[in-house]
């Protein structure tokens, strides 16, 4: 945290969950039609939906259950994100190493939000009357 960090965008976690939605999306381009209403949209959700909690999570941290529970939405949807790289894989819609690539992106991004969570006093911001007391 070298750097102050003035929103979501600014977290290193929410670009690498960023980033790796994208290339999941230019990925998805080449999945089959008949995925399209199943594997493709739901990798393209979920991965996406990372990046969607992250921001509803910052925007949170003056509710210490609120932003854990998203940063959790966020931990789930990267889990899933993983689940969908390994069909994508073994149904031979995307190379081994792009799934490991972009699953191994996930192992730092779910690892992030986990230390996120276990240290969210680091990341909440205390009301105004609670640091007078």
């Amino acid at each position: 945290m070298a750097d102050k960090i003035l929103s979501h965008r600014d977290l290193e976690v929410y670009q690498k969950a960023f980033l790796t939605s994208m290339r999941i999306f230019e990925l998805s381009k080449a999945f089959p039609q008949e995925e399209k209403y199943s594997l493709t949209d739901q990798i393209r959700r979920s991965s996406r939906s990372v990046c969607a909690n992250l921001a509803e999570a910052w925007r949170k941290r003056r509710y210490k259950a609120a932003f854990i529970s998203k940063l959790a939405d966020s931990e789930g949807e990267a889990a899933e994100s993983q689940v969908w790289i390994e069909f994508a894989v073994h149904c031979g819609y995307m190379t081994r190493d792009d799934g490991n690539t972009l699953y191994r992106t996930y192992e730092q991004v779910l690892a992030t939000l986990v230390g996120m969570i276990n240290h969210s006093e680091t990341w909440v911001i205390e009301p105004k009357d609670r640091k007078k007391r």
